[in-house]
């Protein structure tokens, strides 16, 4: 019981969080780490992909360089 009471009474302090400048600017920032965060992984994703085609053809040259001298 003693739990709910914690959580009704935060009620009006959280409501008054968003009414204010901060609320906004906090929201802002979230929005901004969002953004950042999905070019971080779509420009991670792509590296990823482009090292990945470059070490197939590293180990397919190496492979036919052993090939060729066995």
């Amino acid at each position: 019981m003693l739990c709910f009471g914690r959580i009704w009474g935060a009620r009006p302090v959280f409501k008054r969080f968003l009414r204010s400048s901060g609320a906004a600017t906090a929201v802002e920032y979230a929005l901004l780490a969002g953004l950042i965060s999905i070019a971080i992984i779509v420009a991670v994703s792509a590296i990823g992909s482009e090292t990945n085609g470059l070490w197939g053809v590293v180990s397919s040259q190496v492979s036919g360089a052993i090939n060729s001298v066995m």
